[in-house]
Parts: structure tokens; C-alpha cells; sequence
């Protein structure tokens, strides 16, 4: 099982379906996609708060499975 990561939505383009999280504790964003959103809609908004798990992808590190 993977650990599950609380945070909250730096920014989400809902046009193009990506946007940014941010773990509590850190500064650094995690970059993430519409298709890693668990939920329906498939949008998130700026400031909500999230968990997600971390995952290293294509060289950085995104957020997966996201939900409100």
C-alpha cells in the first residue's frame, strides 16, 4: 500500500488538465494530471486541500491518485 501524502492545490489549469500540489511541510510542487484525479469532475481548485501518493516519473516526482 502506498503512503498517502496530505497537501493542498498550488495552481490547476482546468483547460489543459494539469496544475501543481504542494505536500504540507514543503515547497516544492508536485506535478499533476487530470487522469491522477479521483474524483468526479476531474478538477481540482486553487488552495483546496488534497492527500495524493508521491510517485518519480519521467525524471521528477508527481502527484497520483489525488483526492479532495
Amino acid at each position: 500500500m502506498t503512503q498517502r501524502v496530505k497537501g493542498f492545490v498550488q495552481s490547476y489549469n482546468r483547460e489543459n488538465g494539469y496544475g501543481f500540489l504542494v505536500p504540507y511541510g514543503a515547497q516544492d510542487p508536485l506535478y499533476v494530471e487530470r487522469d491522477d484525479i479521483e474524483s468526479d469532475p476531474q478538477t481540482l481548485s486553487e488552495d483546496q486541500q488534497v492527500t495524493f501518493s508521491i510517485d518519480f516519473s519521467r525524471g521528477r516526482f508527481v502527484a497520483r491518485q489525488v483526492r479532495p
